[in-house]
């Protein structure tokens, strides 16, 4: 089946789809859609070739689809690959790149390095905030001179 017609039987009703207001945008929360968006460009379902990244217990996680699996595969899990970056945020990002150069859609590679760095920024720890500084007459009751 082509993507086209995956599509088409797709759009209209699916258990991923997110509908909010009525004049806003429809988002998605199917695997391997890089923006969440409900359009056939970023589906993850309509597309054989599909780039999901996530977060899978505090790291990032890459899941890519076998380039000789089919896309009507018995067993999922045979079909697809994980690469879970060890080394940080920097290699984290290369692969991403590189995976999306090799033929896995390089027109989201900006989407997908978008995510990856949400992902990582989301895992990091916020930074405490400066003690505030005291200013007018609270100041100069505690400055002598």
């Amino acid at each position: 089946m082509s993507s086209d017609l995956e599509w088409l039987l797709l759009r209209k009703s699916n258990s991923y789809m997110v509908k909010g207001l009525s004049h806003g945008p429809i988002f998605s929360k199917e695997p391997g859609n890089l923006l969440n968006l409900h359009s056939a460009k970023y589906s993850g379902l309509a597309n054989a070739k599909t780039i999901d990244i996530s977060d899978v217990n505090g790291r990032v996680t890459i899941t890519t689809r076998k380039p000789k699996a089919s896309p009507y595969a018995v067993a999922p899990a045979r079909s697809t690959s994980s690469i879970r970056p060890r080394s940080g945020v920097r290699r984290a990002f290369g692969i991403t790149s590189t995976l999306s150069k090799r033929g896995y859609r390089p027109d989201l590679r900006k989407a997908a390095l978008a995510r990856t760095a949400a992902l990582v920024s989301a895992q990091k720890e916020p930074k405490e905030a400066p003690p505030r500084k005291l200013r007018g007459k609270k100041a100069a009751k505690g400055f002598k001179a």
